[in-house]
């Protein structure tokens, strides 16, 4: 058996983005995010990753400028560490260790050094102030630790400052709690919680500038409170607008505004002090769980649940929309990859399913296939699609949507789409008459039949009625079905064969490589059918206990079946001689077979964790093995094919060549499996550019070659400061272009002067030179020559003579190299 060696278990993608409320630039042109334990900051233009902060050794829980230089961003982590970036560039300046779990964090420019967490302390939450050092080191213990609030909640929306940092307010269950700085006193507050259970605080805002704050509950409403400093004339005012919990509040920086939101996905605008005008910004996605607002109030923020972060101009209209891998309960289908695009898909939006892209962990966009809309109401069945299957080209996508009704009936619909080769950007779905179901219970399985015959596709899928039923495309004939939506042309579905087998339920079903058999397993059973003639060619049935998982052997291996079962056997059967190859007991919870391989991979659970084999079905012992991969059960896997083959030369990760696998944890994050050899790739990508200064020469660089000679390492080591130095220490753009204009030009009266004294000189040793150069120069006279010479050439002036030595000096060596 071999052992993982240098392949390691990586976070590929799919952390979440609105974990914590993500912080915006003072200039509205970057925002960072917590996401997983790195920081990652963003375009708010192009919606593009520009960095990745890591260093974080765990989650990180929080983000925040500093306030003394909004160049640089604050970043804590349950690692016990605070790290200070310079974000645009991103460049780690300084680590500061607190030693203790943070779970959030918060700041205030009143308080110069000074920051405030929550770590926990024994079995509750402590508000804790944190003396930053300013030690020149670069990573430095934090020693002055003071406690500010005893009791406090560890969600980041329950504290908040106020008033320009003069105190800081906190809420936890229905007490609201205010630190006073300068009377170093603290004001609380509990409400009366005996005639309405759900009046629990759920978030707290300040203003700015006011002795204002700004509570959230659960029964939706939100309560303004001031005079908060007076024990006996505090006042409140109630707004009401959402019908559940309030998630988030936020003033603007001005205070002018105050916003909120929910699981409504609407942010809603209040006016401060005309709170009957407000202004509303509905269906931005998922639920809504933290808001932000830039410095300088250009840009909002709102965190969402489907892993969104929408990003909105303060006129209430959506600029940009960073998506990242959304994340729902649990994921009904399989992980697949689109044969064409070669991305992720699965679940995502209720109703949708997501294609993301596993090079640049980015969601391209969502598929909706329910086609309604999500109702966010607890207790309502609505739609959940539940199976999904492309065929080999990539071109016919099916799915399986279905609701269970309050009875045991379920209502199902089976949709085929179509992808447009014209346009390439859009699916188009054939689907059959809504009052007719395919299936009569659950569908358990679906597999398209990967035969090269282009003219015909075929699916299958299997059901807990006891059938299984082939559906064929008919290619010739188009969608004349008037009861299909409203799409003009395209092939018509009909259903082809309907199999069964003594009545058992079917779970599984899969095709082999050539398209040529047809597996389904019944309960114990495992059927063998010819797709062509639909004739039950053979059954397996030696293992004990109901099949799992199926699955064909590729290429060398194609004569092997493989197989889980309930009683924790993985069984091979050889399908020339239909008798069992061999098997093994292990508890399997995943089986997949690699399409550009013999590599079968079998996820096993033991002893709370997950381990990997790799393994051929014709070889006895495993080419790879990774013990305890993730925690938990991994239920979804899938193989996806490499654009370039890594050219890895150990045994242990000769299987990762052709193909990548990955894996969903049970926390719905995505992994997978890396060599040494990818890894330097990775780094030597992301190696910062080298300019190259021997730029080849042009025509107009030669005529000014003597100016750039004497100037070319003075302009060299200006340019390469100016590339390598910070942005935020250099001066203004105006002045550096008018100063690097002006190193480019020739000066006129040095060149003016330069050309009266050659042509002094040049006068002068023409003078002297003129006589003597005639006297050698002209032959003695002959007869010869004076009788061929009957009128002498005229001589040349002074002016001219000048001339043609300033036409002799120019350099015209460009004009070859133009010319060729």
């Amino acid at each position: 058996m071999v052992g993982h060696g240098e392949i390691r278990v990586v976070h590929r993608g799919g952390s979440k983005l609105h974990f914590r409320a993500p912080t915006i630039s003072a200039d509205s042109c970057f925002l960072a995010c917590a996401s997983g334990d790195c920081v990652k900051v963003f375009s708010t233009s192009t919606e593009e990753c520009i960095h990745h902060l890591r260093g974080h050794t765990d989650l990180v829980t929080g983000t925040l400028l500093r306030p003394s230089n909004h160049l640089q961003l604050y970043s804590c982590s349950l690692d016990g560490t605070i790290r200070l970036w310079d974000f645009t560039d991103g460049i780690l300046i300084k680590t500061f260790v607190v030693n203790l779990p943070i779970y959030s964090m918060v700041a205030s420019a009143k308080h110069e050094g000074v920051v405030f967490v929550v770590t926990p302390t024994h079995e509750l939450f402590q508000l804790v102030a944190v003396q930053l050092p300013p030690s020149p080191q670069q990573q430095g213990e934090v020693l002055d630790l003071s406690a500010v609030i005893d009791d406090v909640s560890s969600n980041p929306a329950a504290t908040a400052f106020g008033r320009e940092g003069e105190f800081i307010a906190s809420v936890k269950g229905s007490r609201l709690e205010v630190y006073f700085f300068r009377k170093e006193k603290s004001f609380s507050l509990k409400e009366n919680n005996e005639k309405n259970k759900k009046n629990t605080f759920t978030c707290v805002a300040c203003h700015p500038k006011d002795d204002c704050i700004a509570t959230g509950h659960e029964d939706g409403k939100i309560r303004l409170w001031r005079n908060l400093n007076q024990k006996k004339e505090y006042t409140y005012l109630t707004l009401h607008w959402h019908h559940a919990a309030v998630s988030s509040l936020c003033f603007t920086p001005q205070g002018t505004n105050l916003l909120s939101g929910g699981v409504e996905s609407v942010l809603v605008q209040w006016r401060y002090k005309q709170e009957n005008q407000k202004d509303f910004l509905p269906r931005l996605g998922g639920a809504i769980t933290h808001i932000s607002v830039s410095p300088d109030g250009v840009l909002f923020c709102t965190s969402h649940s489907d892993n969104k972060i929408t990003v909105i101009k303060n006129n209430v209209k959506v600029s940009a929309v960073i998506q990242g891998l959304v994340k729902g309960e649990r994921v009904r289908t399989d992980l697949l990859v689109d044969p064409r695009s070669k991305v992720l898909v699965l679940n995502g939006r209720p109703g949708h399913l997501q294609f993301y892209s596993l090079q640049r962990d980015k969601l391209l966009y969502n598929l909706d296939i329910v086609q309604q809309e999500f109702i966010h109401e607890d207790g309502l069945q609505q739609f959940e699609v539940v199976h999904a299957a492309f065929n080999s080209s990539g071109n016919w996508l099916a799915t399986v949507e279905e609701r269970q009704q309050k009875s045991a009936d379920v209502e199902l619909h089976l949709k085929l789409w179509a992808f447009q080769e014209q346009t390439q950007s859009s699916w188009f779905f054939w689907q059959f008459h809504p009052d007719w179901a395919p299936h009569e219970a659950q569908v358990t399985a679906l597999s398209f039949c990967p035969s090269a015959d282009h003219q015909t596709t075929m699916l299958v899928s299997t059901s807990k009625d006891g059938h299984f039923k082939a559906w064929a495309a008919a290619p010739d004939a188009h969608a004349a079905n008037a009861d299909a939506p409203d799409h003009t042309e395209g092939p018509s579905w009909s259903c082809d064969f309907v199999g069964t087998y003594h009545g058992l339920v079917p779970e599984r079903c899969c095709f082999s490589a050539d398209g040529s058999l047809l597996a389904v397993s019944f309960q114990k059973v495992v059927t063998l059918w010819n797709p062509n003639s639909w004739e039950l060619v053979t059954t397996l049935s030696q293992p004990p206990g109901t099949i799992r998982h199926l699955c064909f052997g590729r290429l060398s291996c194609s004569k092997y079946l493989l197989g889980t079962t309930s009683e924790n056997l993985l069984c091979c059967w050889n399908l020339l001689t239909c008798t069992l190859e061999w098997s093994t007991a292990v508890e399997t919870t995943l089986l997949l077979d690699d399409p550009r391989s013999e590599n079968v991979a079998a996820f096993s659970f033991q002893e709370g964790n997950t381990d990997l084999f790799v393994f051929k079905p014709n070889e006895p012992r495993p080419l790879f093995s990774h013990k305890a991969v993730c925690s938990g059960r991994v239920a979804r896997a899938v193989f996806a094919p490499r654009e370039e083959l890594l050219e890895a030369c150990e045994e242990s990760s000769q299987w990762l060549n052709l193909s990548q696998l990955y894996f969903l944890t049970p926390h719905m994050d995505l992994m997978t499996f890396t060599t040494k050899v990818e890894e330097e790739r990775l780094m030597a990508s992301s190696k910062p550019l080298v300019i190259n200064d021997s730029v080849a020469e042009t025509p107009f660089s030669l005529l000014l070659g003597k100016h750039r000679r004497q100037h070319e390492n003075e302009e060299r080591v200006l340019s390469g400061s100016l590339l390598q130095t910070p942005a935020h220490v250099l001066p203004s753009t105006s002045f550096l272009c008018s100063m690097f204009v002006q190193s480019l030009l020739v000066s006129v009266t040095d060149s003016r002067s330069e050309e009266m004294a050659s042509d002094n000189e040049e006068e002068d040793s023409e003078e002297e030179m003129e006589p003597s150069s005639r006297s050698e120069r002209a032959p003695p006279p002959t007869d010869s020559t004076a009788a061929a010479t009957a009128v002498a050439a005229p001589a040349l002036t002074k002016a001219e003579l000048r001339e043609l030595k300033r036409v002799r000096r120019l350099d015209l060596s460009w004009l070859s190299g133009v010319c060729s």
